[in-house]
């Protein structure tokens, strides 16, 4: 983990980030060892002794250890939430006048799958930690309801208005997804530890497994 995967993993709307090298340090090892041993258990003397920093320079930084925690969270969570094409996404894979459910979702799982297998320290800082913060929690809830949830809803009620998807409720369709992937998605890269024998086919699998549960079968009719 280097200052420019710190760099990257902290830019948020392609806003610049200024990092020096014992900020990235600081930010380094607090990944690791949150990661690694839970964030009640890391102590920052134990950080800034690893970073090769004073204690007190962590502290100049970031006023308490939440707040650490929450300057590596925030950003983690916006990234893992809005993919960095999402708007581009949504204009033209998303067109409801030209949608196509199958490759929206693929290109959706491949792109998690990306920053999931790049990023699997701060995803394990937020599934370990998510339950005892409720700034996560918070920050989590305003991502989706804020930069996924007004877009997507519109177009799941395209999709059904049009009949090429079943009519139940926006939100039970869209748990219905997420759930999906994401369950998949955690389940492969962060909790298993050996290797996936056919990567492609799990996918598709997982893909064909929502379009069977969303999608109305017309070959009865």
């Amino acid at each position: 983990m280097d200052k420019g995967y710190i760099q990257q993993l902290l830019e948020v709307d392609g806003e610049p980030v200024k990092l020096t090298e014992k900020k990235a340090a600081i930010l380094t090892k607090a990944i690791e060892n949150f990661a690694e041993n839970g964030y009640a258990a890391t102590s920052t003397s134990e950080i800034a002794k690893q970073a090769g920093v004073a204690e007190g320079t962590i502290f100049r930084h970031y006023p308490s250890k939440k707040d650490l925690l929450m300057a590596i969270v925030k950003p983690g969570i916006l990234k893992l939430a809005v993919p960095y094409f999402a708007d581009q996404m949504i204009k033209e894979v998303f067109d409801p006048d030209k949608i196509d459910l199958e490759e929206l979702l693929r290109t959706f799982i491949y792109n998690r799958v990306r920053f999931v297998k790049k990023n699997v320290s701060m995803i394990r800082i937020i599934l370990q930690e998510i339950a005892f913060h409720p700034e996560i929690q918070q920050t989590f809830k305003q991502t989706f309801l804020l930069k996924v949830y007004p877009n997507v809803k519109e177009r799941v009620e395209s999709l059904q208005q049009k009949g090429k998807l079943k009519d139940f409720p926006v939100d039970t369709s869209l748990r219905f997804i997420l759930s999906t992937i994401l369950g998949f998605i955690l389940h492969r890269y962060i909790f298993m530890t050996e290797s996936i024998i056919n990567e492609e086919q799990e996918i598709e699998h997982v893909i064909q497994f929502i379009l069977d549960g969303l999608q109305y079968d017309h070959r009865s009719e």
